[in-house]
């Protein structure tokens, strides 16, 4: 007589449509679960069989709790934020109402459905806002609110607080209580990533990364996306009664485990596309400076030409200023070992799609945004000068 076959297991995943949500989909899938992608807009990629996306904004319960209808959901992965980098940055208004808010609403859709375990997307910008943290652990303190230098690290903290003071709470319907934990990613990297990287190369090809900054010793982190997507699968069994449910109210840092400079890191990208790397150094408090004056400018400007910033002020620290945490923790309670990679296969994905100093006829340099750019350091320099000229 044939076993019966176990039915398989729903999970759904907020931002399913972007590229990590999108990626964790794919590789649950393939390991046989019914997975449900939830995002405001459609994926980009064609949907394997087997996933199911569904169109809401987080930011309306009913449209979240539509997602949970049409299955027994047996763990969410809450991806969806708003607001991590560049001009992103600057719509205060927006970070509230989805980083804040839907994930309210992602708390109150798991109690009223039932849903037994939530896996968190947070951010190791929940302890860190400019000081040095050289191997940090969980142990450490949330960084207080008002020192947060941008407001998406601040309502990602409020927002991880949310989800692991949920954990044990019941569920309607007598049905047992909410298991949570959070995963706090350094930068996550990999080919087709599209946040981050395609921004780094249309500076480098339009003659705008000129230089470096800050300490060439200090280090910061990055994360593979296949690491990262394991690392969530991990979380999502460490929440099981199998696993003694030892992840239940438990945050997790998850980076590669390997520290490196911010720049040496995008080296080889840099050179692998056929660009020279620079070999100006200015120092941070310069710009810093310049990632004020641009936010400035992006403000006075915006209703009229809403320009993408070249840096600011969050970005220069998250960069130019040491900060990287032990997997320690995440080794022991989830089983996390960090494969290696580099950056060889996001250079090949870069080249694929066109880009490369070799297969374009010319640079495509933007005269307008140089000038600008010198215009700005120039005026940052005189800025930062300025004290000391007075004082002198």
């Amino acid at each position: 007589m044939e076993a019966q076959r176990s039915p398989k297991e729903t999970v759904l995943i907020t931002g399913g449509a972007g590229y990590f949500g999108f990626r964790l989909g794919c590789a649950l899938n393939q390991k046989g679960v019914r997975v449900v992608l939830f995002d405001v807009s459609s994926p980009t990629h064609t949907i394997p069989e087997g996933i199911k996306f569904v169109r809401g904004d987080i930011r309306r319960l009913s449209e979240v709790e539509r997602a949970f209808q049409d299955a027994d959901v047996a763990c969410v992965f809450h991806v969806a934020s708003y607001g991590m980098s560049g001009r992103e940055q600057l719509n205060l208004n927006l970070i509230e109402a989805v980083n804040v808010g839907g994930t309210e609403n992602i708390l109150r859709a798991c109690q009223r459905s039932g849903v037994p375990r939530l896996v968190y997307t947070s951010t190791f910008n929940v302890v860190f806002g400019g000081q040095v943290i050289r191997n940090g652990d969980e142990s450490l303190p949330y960084l207080p609110l008002h020192l947060h230098p941008d407001h998406y690290s601040r309502t990602k903290s409020i927002a991880e607080k949310k989800v692991l003071e949920a954990n044990g709470s019941a569920l309607e319907g007598g049905n047992g209580v909410l298991r949570t934990c959070a995963l706090r990613p350094a930068g996550i990297y990999g080919p087709g990533e599209q946040r981050h990287l395609p921004r780094i190369v249309s500076y480098v090809e339009r003659g705008l990364f000129k230089f470096v900054y800050g300490d060439p010793r200090s280090l910061v982190e990055f994360v593979h996306v296949d690491n990262l997507v394991e690392a969530h699968i991990l979380a999502s069994e460490a929440l099981t009664a199998g696993k003694g449910h030892v992840a239940s109210g438990q945050p997790y840092f998850i980076s590669d485990g390997r520290p490196v400079n911010n720049f040496e890191f995008f080296r080889p990208l840099v050179e692998g596309l056929g660009y020279p790397f620079p070999s100006i150094r200015l120092p941070l408090a310069l710009v810093y400076g310049f990632a004020f004056l641009t936010e400035m400018l992006h403000w006075l400007l915006a209703r009229l030409y809403n320009f993408q910033p070249f840096l600011t002020r969050t970005e220069v620290y998250k960069t130019g200023i040491t900060h990287y945490f032990s997997l320690e923790k995440a080794r022991r309670e989830l089983g996390y070992e960090a494969r290696a990679f580099d950056l060889q296969e996001v250079v090949q994905w870069f080249k694929a799609h066109g880009h490369g100093r070799s297969s374009r006829s010319q640079d495509s340099e933007c005269p307008v945004w140089g000038a600008l750019l010198v215009f700005l350091l120039v005026l940052s320099a005189f800025i930062w000068l300025l004290p000391g000229i007075l004082s002198g």
